[in-house]
């Protein structure tokens, strides 16, 4: 079954530029995902299409008004070739033609907010002031069926389409963007590429930064295969992935560390276990305090000081 994205935004065009290759753009070629962005300028009612008015109780900067984000949501039920541009196999932007929107007459619309099912659907507001976007809220959207994303502008977003529209508000970090464009590609990314069949491999969406564990804490398994045989990685358990290295051997002097060249995968697995946990606790040490350490991690890390320190903090 395709996946379909719905985008809200008055810049639908941006999006040819991170639609047009990698991943996405292979992802919709294969016909695994639908992106439709939707121009909220076709949903307005003056001749000059605006989509934006002063904030009551003043301050500065434009808002973005409720309705003609209402109105696009609420056509969502169906197709509408001058409302939306879809972006096809060929890597450039389209006009829906009527094939395409007979086609799109079997996805079911967006609910209202009140009767949505969740497991199936999502409308998200991208905002400043939004839940941060994770790893974890990415496993999420790939498993539903259909979101829509309401890319923010200007000073923000009346608060009625967060109250009254959205199930939720996301924000891919603590900084503020001019808009919500750049969020909606950057969550059309990372969710894409957990759905089946978009990467090369089964497994590369599992052995990185912010996996699933595969092995729990004290696992008798050993990080053995169901075969009994010896594995080299296993899934991060929302730490940082371990240093990656490739040929040469020797680079302008610094060698890769030795373990990886011997042909031991117990060996390797537990090198590349306490590198990820070393550089973890480096960049990213509130990443430790939730993550699933086995007594093998903890005397690791307390070797290298971390439990002191959070002692002392």
């Amino acid at each position: 079954m395709t996946m379909r994205f719905d985008i809200l935004t008055i810049f639908p065009n941006f999006f040819s530029g991170p639609l047009d290759f990698g991943i996405l753009s292979r992802a919709i070629a294969t016909g695994t995902v639908q992106v439709v962005t939707h121009d909220l300028r076709n949903f307005t009612h003056d001749r000059h299409r605006t989509v934006d008015d002063r904030p009551f109780g003043g301050g500065e900067g434009m808002v973005l008004k409720p309705k003609p984000i209402f109105d696009c949501i609420e056509s969502l039920d169906a197709a509408n070739p001058s409302d939306t541009i879809e972006f096809s196999s060929e890597q450039h932007v389209n006009q829906i033609d009527e094939g395409e929107i007979e086609c799109n007459k079997s996805i079911d619309g967006i609910a209202s907010k009140s009767t949505r099912d969740l497991t199936r659907q999502s409308v998200i507001l991208l905002s400043a002031q939004g839940k941060p976007f994770t790893q974890a809220t990415a496993r999420h959207l790939a498993a539903l069926d259909r979101v829509v994303l309401i890319c923010g502008r200007y000073e923000g977003v009346d608060e009625r389409v967060a109250d009254l529209l959205a199930d939720e508000e996301l924000s891919i970090g603590d900084y503020v963007l001019s808009g919500g464009e750049l969020a909606a590609a950057v969550v059309l990314d990372a969710t894409v590429r957990l759905l089946p069949g978009v990467l090369g491999h089964a497994d590369s969406s599992r052995y990185e930064s912010f996996g699933v564990p595969d092995i729990q804490p004290n696992d008798p398994t050993d990080g053995k295969t169901p075969d009994g045989v010896p594995r080299s990685t296993h899934g991060a358990g929302g730490i940082l992935d371990y240093p990656q290295y490739t040929r040469p051997a020797d680079f302008r002097g610094t060698p890769i560390p030795e373990v990886l060249a011997a042909g031991d995968h117990s060996a390797i697995r537990r090198w590349r276990r306490q590198a990820a946990l070393a550089k973890t606790l480096r960049n990213r040490p509130d990443l430790l305090a939730r993550a699933p350490l086995t007594d093998e991690d903890r005397e690791f890390l307390a070797s290298l000081g971390f439990f002191a320190a959070r002692a002392n903090s």
